[in-house]
């Protein structure tokens, strides 16, 4: 695969320009964007179409398609707005101010033999001063990188934080009674299976870099854990073939060790492994059925669910001590809990009043309930960034689905593929 290649937009005149700004603000006093905030108004964007630097007298169809990709990835953080680049005309030359835009972004492409290439700066409409820009070369293929690229570009320099547009969702999807892995592109565009075994699949996780993702199949007659190479689609490796259950793992952040649920001797328990596969300690013995781990983003703690109380509730486990405490006291039924990668936040679904919902909770506090709809939502896991969910809703019949920030809001349909999609699991694409 060709690779991107990136560079600055350097312009002598714009860099001067810049300097004498009457409202410049320099990097030691840059004061982001809180985009957690349950107030926080949408940032307004115009994303007019990409002009043809061979042909800048006439609007491309390839232009207006790149303007239509980078505003649904920026529109797809929930914290930004686009303005329909139609009651414009798709411009560069608008009145941005007279719009009511905040932000806009002015960007040409060329195309040629040795691929495509794109330059796009963003326009702080406020003051007429140029923020940043930035160029990229590469094959046509990798058009929606170079935008998503991009798009992750304008999230950092707003908020202080990368964006999430360079991410991927691994998921399940059930057809005809199979249940497959796949994984896709935030707007769904990149559709790939990443498992072929013609049987049942579950509980996809990825490794903390991105590159690998674990899964338990049963496809041998026997819950095995595998690990595949996303960069290789053909490169899987078995983890754990022990009998009973070898079940979704939970990875330290650091990516030497995971805890998983085995029933070697019969119950189900959380064992801590390293990346081999090998059992270094037994972390739970029978107390229950034990599942569904994850790890606290410093690796200190991990949360869990089991039913030694009668019920499944989730519980907190100190790696150093090993003590347990429960965390949960409502809810018939908590389960599937996912640790936020950047706080003490973790995610989970209850079943309250007969139907599954999501939830939230501190270690130290309450839950705040997050979705409220009339529908069963599961199976909930972070954004990278730590400020979305994604879940599974149910759908009529089926499954699909959905992300939700953290506040509540911007609730939505991530994609539609045939079938019942469940088990969604987030990160970072390296």
């Amino acid at each position: 695969m060709k690779k991107i290649t990136l560079s600055f937009l350097v312009v002598s005149a714009l860099m001067v320009s810049c300097l004498f700004l009457p409202h410049a603000v320099f990097a030691g006093e840059r004061v982001y964007l809180d985009i957690t905030s349950p107030e926080a108004r949408k940032i307004n964007f115009a994303v007019p179409w990409f002009i043809n630097k061979g042909s800048q007298d006439q609007q491309q169809p390839l232009g207006k398609e790149l303007a239509d990709l980078l505003g649904s990835a920026l529109q797809f953080h929930g914290i930004i707005s686009i303005s329909p680049a139609k009651s414009y005309g798709g411009s560069q030359t608008t009145d941005w101010k007279q719009l009511g835009v905040d932000y806009a972004i002015l960007s040409q492409y060329s195309t040629g033999s040795e691929g495509l290439s794109l330059e796009m700066r963003l326009l702080d409409v406020t003051n007429g001063g140029i923020l940043m820009g930035k160029s990229y070369n590469g094959s046509m293929n990798q058009k929606d990188e170079m935008v998503f690229k991009f798009c992750d570009a304008v999230i950092k320099e707003l908020t202080g934080e990368q964006g999430i547009a360079l991410s991927q969702i691994a998921f399940v999807s059930l057809n005809n009674k199979v249940k497959e892995v796949f994984i896709t592109d935030i707007l769904g565009h990149e559709f790939r299976q990443v498992t072929r075994h013609k049987n049942l699949v579950v509980s996809p996780r990825f490794t903390p870099n991105g590159l690998f993702l674990t899964y338990t199949s049963y496809h041998s007659g026997n819950q095995n854990l595998y690990m595949t190479d996303l960069r290789q689609s053909k490169t899987t490796q078995v983890l754990s073939r022990r009998k009973g259950m070898n079940l979704a793992p939970a990875w330290s952040p650091d990516g030497r060790t995971m805890v998983t649920t085995l029933s070697l001797n019969g119950n189900p328990d959380l064992y801590l492994m390293d990346a081999q596969g090998e059992i270094l300690e037994q972390l739970t013995k029978n107390e229950g059925i034990n599942v569904s781990a994850s790890f606290s983003p410093d690796g200190r703690q991990i949360v869990f669910v089991s039913d030694r109380t009668g019920k499944p509730q989730l519980y907190l486990m100190d790696m150093a001590s090993r003590k347990v405490q429960r965390l949960t006291f409502s809810g018939s039924e908590n389960a599937e809990p996912s640790w936020s990668p950047r706080e003490d936040l973790i995610v989970y679904s209850s079943l309250t009043n007969g139907l599954y919902q999501i939830f939230t909770i501190k270690p130290s506090g309450g839950p705040t309930q997050i979705t409220k709809d009339l529908s069963n939502n599961e199976c909930p896991a972070w954004s990278p960034d730590g400020n979305q969910i994604v879940f599974s809703k149910q759908v009529g019949g089926n499954h699909k689905i959905y992300a939700i920030l953290k506040t509540g809001n911007y609730e939505r349909l991530l994609f539609s593929y045939s079938g019942s999609q469940t088990y969604p699991r987030w990160a970072r694409k390296q």
